[in-house]
């Protein structure tokens, strides 16, 4: 009877330690892996960017000839998390109805910035905010409502190129200058980019250090 007890404690003790070392093992693979994809954003980007841009601006408003004209961009980013970076951004536009009105604007915006895959070189992504917007003298102003989309490819290391659609919902109808029905005014931005990543290299140092620690503690040691 004793021997039998002893064989299935044993048993038991045995698929407990085959538990741990394997769910010690899979926790090692997935800590693993999430230092290697973190030190790969590093290798790409940045904890920090200067955000440029330029392009085209044009407005849906009560008039119906718009055009296109110039618009520009520059800004700053923190990255919170490798997915995601919070990001304020000074915008300089015209807003041009066909020989009836033509009027410098600029905004102050504040978004939330997604990245699809920041462990590679090439990576979609989106962004929500708000912002302020004012005429050049400041005699319109109105908050406003913006949200975007857009690509972006790294061709060297901290330098990346992206193109992106915005659209913003203005919390006026005076844009234009002209107030007629019951809608805002709309504004569509789009353009092409750069951003220039820096910051982050004590924390990719740091990450280099894990990696070879962690090689090191999976090394296997032969026996004679």
């Amino acid at each position: 009877m004793i021997p039998k007890i002893n064989a299935i404690v044993l048993s038991i003790a045995m698929t407990i330690v085959s538990f741990n070392f394997s769910f010690s093992q899979e926790t090692d693979e997935r800590s693993e892996k999430s230092i290697n994809r973190r030190y790969a954003f590093f290798d790409y980007r940045g904890s920090n960017a200067v955000d440029l841009a330029a392009g085209s601006a044009i407005i849906d408003g009560d008039y119906p000839e718009s055009e296109f004209d110039v618009y520009f961009r520059i800004g700053y980013k923190h990255h919170i998390t490798s997915h995601l970076n919070i990001n304020f951004t000074y915008n300089k536009y015209n807003v041009v109805i066909k020989d009836i009105y033509n009027e410098g604007f600029m905004s102050f915006d504040l978004n939330l910035e997604f990245l699809f895959s920041p462990y590679t070189k090439f990576s979609p992504y989106l962004y929500a905010g708000s912002g302020y917007n004012a005429s050049n003298d400041f005699e319109l102003t109105a908050t406003k409502a913006q949200g975007g989309l857009g690509f972006e490819f790294i061709f060297r290391e901290g330098i990346g190129v992206k193109l992106f659609g915005e659209y913003n919902y203005m919390l006026t109808d005076e844009l234009d200058g002209f107030i007629e029905g019951e809608t805002d005014d709309l504004l569509f931005r789009m353009g092409l980019g750069l951003n220039i990543y820096f910051g982050g290299q004590k924390k990719k140092e740091a990450l280099r250090r894990k990696m070879k620690t962690v090689i090191n503690s999976n090394l296997i040691i032969p026996y004679n």
